[in-house]
């Protein structure tokens, strides 16, 4: 192969990462900067009429909705009951949209829109403490003393652009463990709020007019102090506080903060959700989605069963069932969940067995996550759970067929979006670290 030739093959391999709209792993970055580099004459005139017909992927989704199911739901009570079995308890189950699947008899508008899903009821972690394995679902990372990893959502945020004046993260009934931006920065942990029937807190400022740009001038003053000495790479020189402000500022007067307010959905449109906070928050995430954020995140917390396992999950699907089967159907209606991806899953499950105070304990191999939406298989259930799941030191995935590691569920889903799992960002220490260690399962994908 000759020079130039050497030279057309490499930079086809460079338009091909650039149609594919993927970020570069360093090493990825050093090799096509070289390829640029020597990229000259007429090989040059080629890689720019290649990169200017470049394809776009334009199926990939746009935003994520994170249905967070605090405490540990029972698979047994929800999407994987094994009715008149030695771990069923007294669960019933109910036939779904989806030929041959049954869910548990608690979640019957849910069964409706089940061919729409993908069922995954083979997920499993090594992690059994809520703390823990709420760090480990939510970001694909066990915890590490040594540094603290972002959260899929801020993931997500970092790795893409937009021009909003309001949050792109956003996090409706956060509970004690709130997502973060971790290593990313704080600037990409979650913006927090309460019931979204309350208005926003703190948007409207005490003072107008001139008294409101002199106090704006006054802290720029003060601001310029702070600056001196701090790193480059916060805006050119503005400090993370600078930032923040110039944020609020904007989003105070934005007309996207209307994206907030569900009173503006007619009662038609609001009544299905539930009269719940989580109800409204399923609601308020279309809202949100549609004015162009990035991830929202609703909790609903108290799905941990130690006693009284029947009763609690039931009590909590009561809620659960109308707030995701509208938030779907919602979706589908304004022609956006192929552009959505909606993932309700918990830390982990409850155990097969039944403990002492008709309780289940924690439980985190074969437990039940459910996805909807973007490019994921509609109709499909991965893995299977059988009467043989037991408590074993030698076997702790026995009666679990085709497990699903958390960390594989999340590079699974950021190659969905676009991102390839293996690209590494430099955390505040200079070290380099991968966005997820897990592998694709091309099998959940369209």
């Amino acid at each position: 192969m000759t020079h130039d030739q050497s030279l057309y093959a490499a930079c086809d391999s460079y338009r091909h990462w650039l149609g594919s709209q993927r970020s570069l792993s360093r090493r990825e970055a050093l090799q096509y900067g070289s390829i640029a580099a020597a990229c000259s004459g007429s090989v040059w005139t080629t890689l720019a009429e290649a990169l200017a017909h470049s394809p776009t992927n334009s199926k990939k989704p746009k935003a994520l909705i994170l249905l967070w199911l605090q405490g540990g739901p029972s698979q047994l009570e929800t999407f994987d009951p094994h009715p008149n079995s030695p771990i069923g308890g007294s669960t019933q189950a109910i036939a779904t949209s989806l030929k041959d699947l049954s869910i548990a008899k608690t979640l019957e508008q849910t069964a409706e829109i089940m061919h729409l899903g993908t069922l995954v009821r083979s997920m499993t972690s090594k992690e059994g403490d809520h703390e823990r394995a709420t760090y480990n679902m939510k970001t694909g990372w066990r915890p590490d003393p040594t540094l603290i990893h972002p959260a899929i959502g801020s993931i997500l945020c970092h790795q893409s652009k937009d021009n909003l004046e309001i949050p792109r993260h956003i996090s409706i009934q956060s509970g004690q463990w709130p997502s973060r931006g971790g290593y990313l920065g704080s600037q990409y942990d979650p913006f927090q709020l309460g019931d979204p029937k309350d208005p926003l807190p703190n948007l409207k400022s005490s003072v107008v007019g001139k008294q409101f740009q002199q106090r704006i001038d006054d802290l720029e003053i003060l601001e310029k102090g702070f600056r001196k000495g701090r790193v480059s790479n916060l805006d050119s020189d503005k400090t993370l506080h600078s930032i923040s402000t110039q944020r609020a500022v904007k989003m105070m007067s934005s007309e996207q903060i209307k994206a907030f307010d569900i009173d503006q959905e007619t009662q038609t449109t609001r009544e299905p959700f539930g009269n719940t906070p989580f109800g409204r928050g399923c609601l308020a995430a279309v809202r949100l989605i549609e004015q162009g954020v990035t991830c929202v995140e609703i909790e609903l917390s108290g799905w941990d069963s130690h006693i009284e396992n029947d009763a609690l999950q039931a009590g909590r699907c009561s809620i659960l069932d109308p707030a995701m089967a509208s938030l779907i159907r919602l979706l589908k209606d304004r022609d956006l969940l192929s552009s959505t991806v909606v993932l309700c899953t918990g830390e982990f499950g409850r155990t097969p067995r039944i403990n002492i105070a008709d309780g289940r304990d924690h439980w985190p191999n074969g437990f039940s996550s459910v996805i909807f939406g973007g490019p994921f298989r509609s109709g499909y259930v991965h893995g299977q759970t059988t009467h043989e799941l037991i408590e074993s030191a030698d076997d702790p995935l026995k009666g679990v067929k085709d497990p699903v590691r958390i960390e594989d569920l999340h590079a699974t889903l950021l190659h969905a979006f676009g991102i390839d799992p293996s690209i590494e960002s430099i955390t505040p220490i200079g070290r380099p670290m991968a966005v997820s260690q897990g592998s694709i399962i091309k099998e959940l994908l369209d």
